[in-house]
């Protein structure tokens, strides 16, 4: 409606163009057509610009407001960009002559029927603007979204891109996106990891708390507050399992992950313990020997 109503405004402006372009011709002897060619390009050039400005203004107020992100500062941009060169058409059109009543009022009846073929469509453009309003992530943001996980790249009025860890090109349309889960890894300033280390029933758990702890603290990444969490998380079939719950930044998790799994194992043995195998204990059974 608010296009319409835009085009509806600017149609009003297109009588007294017309009458610029006539009083213009009949004065410099210039064929109407090649005026009304000239104003239509000064009327692209002038909507050119104030889609420029519009869009600068918008993103430099993103970067001064927190809550006004770069993400709803770009959905904006591009709904007003599309109103402009909407009201440009319209007025362009005016130029050459053309009736405008019959134009705006089959776009009221093309509206409706859009309306019904393009449901996803609008779907997506509202939960765009959904997404935009709640900033549930940030370019540049790692995210789980349903059963995909990548990093935002962009996000226009239809659809959110995401970069997979094998760097793959994601696209979701915005109702996808908004009707899922999302999972956000980067929005908050820490992340603990989660991992479990298993020993034998022979191993002195306490020794082997020691030593994980050490080996984790040893690791410039770990942030000392919260302190790290070592403990006996679990009696299995076959072993003792320790989780090891320390936090670092969202941007060094998989760095401390790798390495952590990677240099246990190694810990353990030279210190004389090591991580177990599943293993069954059969006992025969001699029977009745009468």
């Amino acid at each position: 409606m608010l296009l319409l109503e835009a085009a509806a405004t600017a149609a009003d402006d297109v009588a007294e163009l017309t009458e610029m372009v006539t009083d213009i011709s009949n004065g410099v002897h210039l064929h109407p057509l090649l005026i009304s060619l000239i104003l239509s390009a000064i009327t692209v050039a002038i909507a050119r610009i104030i889609a420029a400005i519009i869009r600068r203004t918008l993103f430099s107020v993103s970067r001064r407001v927190p809550k006004f992100t770069l993400l709803m500062a770009g959905l904006v941009s591009k709904i007003i960009s599309f109103i402009i060169w909407v009201i440009t058409a319209v007025v362009i059109l005016g130029f050459f002559g053309v009736d405008l009543t019959p134009v705006l009022a089959g776009l009221g009846i093309t509206g409706v029927v859009l309306g019904f073929a393009l449901q996803e469509s609008i779907a997506s453009l509202f939960s765009g603007i959904m997404i935009a309003i709640n900033n549930p992530f940030r370019v540049g943001d790692w995210v789980d979204i349903g059963d995909v996980s990548g990093t935002v790249t962009s996000m226009d009025i239809m659809c959110v891109t995401l970069t997979s860890g094998d760097n793959k090109k994601i696209t979701m349309n915005n109702k996808n996106v908004w009707g899922s889960t999302i999972v956000n890894y980067s929005y908050i300033d820490k992340r603990r990891l989660d991992m479990t280390v298993s020993v034998d029933y022979s191993t002195d758990t306490d020794k082997a708390k020691n030593i994980i702890r050490a080996l984790i603290m040893s690791y410039p990444e770990i942030l000392p507050d919260p302190a790290p969490v070592v403990e006996i998380n679990n009696y299995g079939a076959s072993s003792i399992d320790i989780i090891v719950r320390p936090y670092v930044l969202p941007s060094d998790y998989w760095k401390v992950y790798w390495r952590f799994n990677a240099e246990v194992l190694k810990t353990l043995r030279s210190n004389g313990m090591d991580m177990p195998f599943n293993q069954l204990v059969v006992h025969l059974d001699g029977g009745d020997k009468n």
